[in-house]
């Protein structure tokens, strides 16, 4: 059966880094991870501060192609809305206010599901007049969970699901030919338990991700043989790569 290249689930689909559900007219975003350019030159790397242009370029992207059908009712920032665990940096600080001030521009309501990363934001969402979700947040109409992915919710709601969405992992994919290698990152869609399970990329421009053919699984949603997950990379658009099982031959 031809599956379709941005379709990912009944009325779900990627576009750029993001997940649209059209059911509900929401936009989920995971992992931007703003402010870690001065956390990384505090520790002597010089990296150039590129985080922030570079989500807003992407977004801008995304917000293009879903507002020729219609507005946003909702976007949903799946956690590491900011990078610093126990502070909000001077960089977070307006990174992230300018952010939310952009986001509130295409949309009606934002809600923040808390990440590992997103201590000591509630003085932000609260001048800004956004919702934390400090599990996840449930989409009742379309039975879809919405959690950062590095705890397994134990609500009533979230057992109720029949989709469960994560963020947290960076899932990316590394191709080789010959000796030339790409890695993209990408969505991951398979079981857990008996539910639907759909991974999010990172939209940082920073935290790429891990490959998920080599390198350590992080979430314990993952901790399971994941040879039978469905792969969707991105790069100008979504590409479909079948299962992680055959990526492995």
């Amino acid at each position: 059966m031809k599956r379709s290249a941005s379709k990912l689930s009944k009325g779900i689909k990627a576009i750029g880094l993001g997940l649209w559900l059209e059911k509900e007219k929401a936009l989920v975003i995971a992992d931007l991870h703003l402010g870690y350019e001065e956390l990384l030159n505090r520790q002597g790397v010089m990296f150039p501060r590129i985080n922030f242009a570079e989500i807003k370029q992407r977004l801008e992207n995304i917000f293009l192609e879903i507002e020729k059908k219609g507005a946003i009712e909702k976007i949903i920032i799946n956690g590491d809305l900011k990078h610093e665990f126990g502070t909000i940096s001077q960089q977070e600080w307006k990174e992230v206010l300018d952010m939310l001030e952009f986001l509130q521009g295409h949309c009606a309501q934002i809600i923040l599901v808390q990440g590992n990363h997103d201590n000591i934001l509630g003085p932000i969402a609260a001048f800004k007049k956004i919702r934390i979700e400090k599990e996840g947040f449930f989409l009742e109409k379309s039975g879809i969970y919405i959690t950062h992915g590095g705890e397994i919710p134990k609500t009533e709601k979230f057992k109720k699901a029949k989709i469960a969405v994560i963020g947290h992992e960076h899932p990316a994919i590394t191709l080789r030919e010959a000796s030339k290698s790409e890695t993209y990152k990408c969505f991951l869609k398979g079981k857990f338990m008996e539910k639907e399970l759909i991974v999010l990329p990172s939209i940082s421009g920073i935290a790429y991700g891990t490959d998920i053919l080599k390198q350590e699984i992080l979430s314990p949603f993952l901790q399971q043989n994941l040879s039978e997950f469905e792969v969707w990379a991105i790069e100008d658009k979504p590409y479909y790569f079948g299962k992680i099982k055959n990526l492995q031959q």
